[in-house]
């Protein structure tokens, strides 16, 4: 079930983000690894704002999405999932509701960053009909380059996008 973050949902969501972020520590990028989650008041800000969306597994978070406006495109600024939930496509459920949010809103594309070569990415938002962008606007040329100062460019990233039908 996928439903509108509320407020008090922000720690359960940080303990998703840190616990999404481990697997990466496995293949050599801690600094994702060791990346903070989002403070719980910027987490309830999104919430407040209609800009966060929590996946539940049997009544519990288990996954969540936040949206930007970037560029006039629906952009998922974060996605995690646990990583025990892993193949039974919470993280598709996010996007595919981000996609019915965005068609509400007359908004042509979902947008994302991402890391080409991570097989639960690149790869991963390929199978999900997104494409890599070459050209960025000046929204997403932003968000890249708060992630190079993040210091997140330690293996190739790549902004991609999932035009949506009418």
């Amino acid at each position: 079930m996928i439903r509108p973050a509320v407020p008090a949902d922000a720690p359960a969501l940080r303990e998703i983000e840190r616990a999404a972020g481990e697997p990466f520590r496995e293949i050599g990028l801690d600094v994702v690894a060791d990346d903070e989650p989002p403070p719980a008041a910027l987490l309830a800000a999104y919430a407040t704002a209609g800009r966060a969306f929590v996946a539940e597994h049997d009544g519990r978070p288990a996954g969540y999405l936040l949206t930007e406006l970037v560029d006039g495109c629906a952009h998922l600024e974060q996605v995690s999932v646990l990583p025990r939930m892993r193949g039974s496509r919470i993280g598709e459920a996010l996007v595919e509701h981000l996609a019915g949010w965005a068609r509400d809103r007359r908004l042509s594309a979902l947008t994302l960053t991402t890391y080409r070569d991570v097989p639960w990415n690149g790869p991963y938002w390929l199978r999900l009909g997104f494409r890599e962008l070459i050209e960025l606007g000046p929204g997403l040329r932003a968000v890249r380059d708060a992630e190079i100062a993040r210091g997140l460019d330690v293996w190739p990233r790549l902004a991609m996008r999932r035009d949506l039908g009418s």
